[in-house]
């Protein structure tokens, strides 16, 4: 059965952005979306994260499984596929303006710090996925831009979309984020032969 699972980021829950809006879409899709609210939001704990999707005994990752994630919550996506079963292989991962490293400006998030403190695993990342998306801005004022869709890209090979002047991809952005129709093309898209 087709599913999707849409993980908020840091300081936001499932009503954010544009969550509700793609969880319509998917459903009128047939597919079952599940968007959870993760707990302490405002400091993303990955242990509690991860204890509240691998916990859900009514939620089973497939062949026809689609994670999105925004912010800290693509970040999760990564440790997420870190965890799952050897052999198990979900068919797409698209990742909003996920940072995998944290910055050397002088800002300093510390919801990133939990996320991206060990090293990515990425063979094994790359191994439990099909296809990845990483949607990236050149002014992220998060310290999520291009830069760290590279480095996913180069170690995932996915395909990276670079949308100029899109800040974090959210409601800070101005009230166009309440849907995101390109994200939805992307999930939505059948693979190349």
């Amino acid at each position: 059965m087709k599913n999707a699972l849409i993980l908020h980021g840091a300081g936001n829950n499932s009503q954010g952005n544009w969550f509700p809006w793609l969880k319509v879409e998917l459903e009128k899709k047939d597919y079952k979306v599940w968007v959870p609210d993760l707990p302490n939001s405002d400091i993303p704990n990955l242990s509690s994260w991860l204890k509240v999707i691998l916990g859900n005994k009514d939620w089973v990752f497939n062949m026809e499984s689609v994670i999105i994630g925004h912010s800290a919550g693509a970040t999760f996506i990564l440790r997420l596929l870190e965890k799952l079963p050897r052999g198990l292989k979900i068919n797409k991962a698209v990742l909003v303006s996920g940072p995998v490293q944290l910055g050397t400006k002088s800002e300093y998030f510390p919801y990133k710090r939990d996320m991206v403190k060990d090293p990515s695993h990425w063979d094994k990342i790359r191994n439990s996925c099909n296809q990845f998306y990483f949607f990236h801005s050149d002014n992220d004022p998060y310290q999520c831009g291009i830069d760290q869709g590279r480095i996913m890209q180069k170690y995932l090979r996915g395909e990276l979309i670079f949308k100029p002047n899109q800040g974090h991809f959210n409601l800070e952005t101005g009230s166009r984020y309440k849907e995101f129709p390109k994200l939805l093309e992307k999930i939505l898209m059948e693979p190349r032969s």
